[in-house]
């Protein structure tokens, strides 16, 4: 949790919640074949999803598309609220929080291992509550008094709020917005975050993602770590970079991987305003954290919020990135899978039960074609250095690599056709992209289309498309501009359409804005009608003009809709 947000956190405390229509999601990764752990270091960050609802994603969309693991939001018994940021004020050890009691941890994962997937929890050591009350499990608490656990003597001297992040003492001892510090130069402090952190690990917990370790000296945390059951269980710090600020994301390196947030700052920057021909070199050399130690992403729960990184709202920049995100050799990859907001504070919906994706606001990045596709991409990739780099000096680029993998990107308006040189073997392969075939050429050429902000990939274990992985139904996609606040929807004569009912009608995704889809499970060989509709927040309705749209779903697989609004 950033300090930029932690303020929001002490500030306010509003309590409207996030709501959208439901929508079915009918496309599923192909089964990944097993692979060894360390071949398999991407990690689907499940923000504020409850423990059996991780349970499912384990085993339904995680383990088959390839992730290494799943990183859940933080346990621990917590402040009352419906905000999320609740959960990052624990008042005890005790796991018993929003989220799922001890039984539903345990069983989570359980699950999740079954499904091949490795758990990281994401842990809150450096600080306690801010204030006084009762937590998620009951147990009562006073700011500095968390009664069978800490006391005052167990916090920092300073009460005062950081600030000012170019003194060490500063950032280190005194609270993170009026947060109550934890003094983790104490042996018994020391011992009691130690006992936490083995105690998940007792339920199997395979690694920690360390919240505001740069609030804590890198000594203190290499201490706790060396008291854990598992020492070389994996650890990965929030240390968030700051120009001229004391505290370095370096210092951190010497106990695990550190959280690289200016690479995510630069994808946005360089995605939103930039040419994409300018990341040929991205890595190492642009003075991050070494590849190896680096978790890189996209967004995180924090930086969705705080606008510095690019987040679902942004389309096809956002989707085009995180394919880059897992194509490109730097970093282990965490993919951020939150719920749609426009209130900052607001919680997770259903209280972290998530019913299906796309419904109920859930956005579930993770499960995205275009995303997930990417995970055996970069399972297959991993270790093979870039070959092959071509771009047009704008926004279109391509690369391969090694002999094992090869990506296209186009984001500009125009599509892109042209022969590409890879260094791939000779034969047949499936665009994991697009789902079609493309046929690569003794000379390691293939010629493709792409399309305005869409993506290529072929690698080495996706050789054959197979039969089309959806049920049969309809694939709508309309290119329709809105303004904030206006969403797109789709409904029809069928009742998985809502029946002509405008109310009913199921939104469409805006990641690849400004074009529209969504998958809708319908029956085989049935004819349909329908529209699109395009609503405001005040629940204004407007239907697109002219006479209905008709579509017959395929005896088997999908029809593709490419649709324009009609004004």
């Amino acid at each position: 949790m950033s300090r930029t947000h932690r303020a929001v956190v002490a500030i306010t405390a509003t309590l409207a919640a996030v709501a959208a229509a439901s929508a079915t999601l009918t496309w599923q990764a192909p089964r990944a074949a097993a692979a060894p752990p360390a071949a398999r270091d991407v990690t689907a960050v499940l923000f504020e999803w409850n423990f059996a609802s991780v349970a499912r994603a384990c085993t339904d969309t995680l383990g088959p598309a390839g992730y290494g693991y799943v990183q859940v939001s933080p346990p621990q018994e917590h402040i009352r609220g419906p905000q999320w940021w609740t959960s990052y004020q624990p008042v005890s050890y005790k796991i018993a929080g929003r989220l799922g009691d001890r039984a539903a941890f345990k069983a989570m994962v359980d699950t999740c291992h079954t499904a091949g997937v490795k758990v990281v929890a994401d842990s809150v050591i450096n600080h306690m509550a801010s204030a006084d009350g009762t937590g998620t499990g009951g147990s009562s608490y006073t700011k500095y008094n968390y009664p069978g656990l800490y006391s005052g003597a167990d916090m920092d001297d300073c009460r005062a709020t950081i600030s000012n992040y170019q003194d060490r003492a500063n950032v280190q001892n005194c609270e993170l917005v009026q947060l109550a510090d934890l003094d983790t130069g104490e042996d018994y402090v020391r011992g009691r975050i130690a006992g936490y952190l083995n105690d998940l690990l007792s339920l199997g917990v395979d690694g920690f993602r360390i919240d505001a370790a740069k609030h804590m000296p890198a000594a203190d945390l290499a201490n706790i770590k060396s008291r854990l059951t598992n020492p070389g269980a994996y650890w990965k710090q929030e240390a968030i970079y700051g120009a001229g600020e004391a505290v370095s994301p370096n210092e951190y390196l010497g106990t695990g991987d550190v959280q690289e947030f200016r690479y995510a700052r630069d994808l946005k920057r360089i995605f939103q305003n930039e040419n994409l021909a300018s990341l040929k070199t991205i890595g190492e050399s642009w003075g991050y954290l070494p590849s190896g130690q680096a978790a890189v992403f996209v967004d995180n729960h924090d930086t969705e919020r705080g606008g510095d990184t690019l987040n679902y709202k942004a389309g096809a920049s956002y989707t085009l990135a995180s394919v880059f995100l897992l194509a490109w050799p730097y970093g282990s990859p965490d993919v951020h899978s939150g719920y749609e907001f426009t209130d900052r504070d607001a919680g997770p919906p259903n209280g972290g039960a998530v019913n299906a994706c796309y419904a109920d606001g859930w956005k579930c990045q993770h499960a995205w074609r275009e995303i997930s596709s990417m995970v055996g991409f970069h399972n297959a990739a991993r270790g093979q250095a870039v070959t092959n780099w071509w771009d047009n000096g704008g926004d279109q680029i391509a690369f391969g690599r090694g002999s094992a993998a090869y990506v296209a990107i186009n984001h500009e308006a125009s599509a892109l056709t042209r022969t590409f040189q890879t260094s791939l073997p000779a034969g047949d392969y499936c665009d994991v992209q697009s789902g079609r075939a493309v046929t690569v050429n003794g000379s390691g050429q293939f010629t493709a289309t792409l399309g305005a902000d869409t993506a290529l990939a072929l690698h080495v274990n996706a050789r054959t498309c197979g039969a089309p992985s959806a049920p049969a139904g309809a694939s709508f996609a309309v290119n329709a501009d809105t303004v904030p606040g206006q969403n797109i929807y789709v409904t029809g004569d069928q009742g998985a359409l809502g029946n002509w009912n405008a109310g009913s009608a199921l939104k469409l995704d805006p990641a690849a804005y400004p074009v529209w889809k969504l998958d809708v499970t319908l029956p085989a060989g049935a004819t349909f009608a329908y529209k699109y509709v395009r609503k405001d927040a005040g629940g204004n309705v407007t239907w697109e003009s002219g006479a209905n749209r008709t579509a017959t779903v395929p005896a088997s697989g999908m029809v593709t809709l490419n649709d324009t609004w009609r004004g």
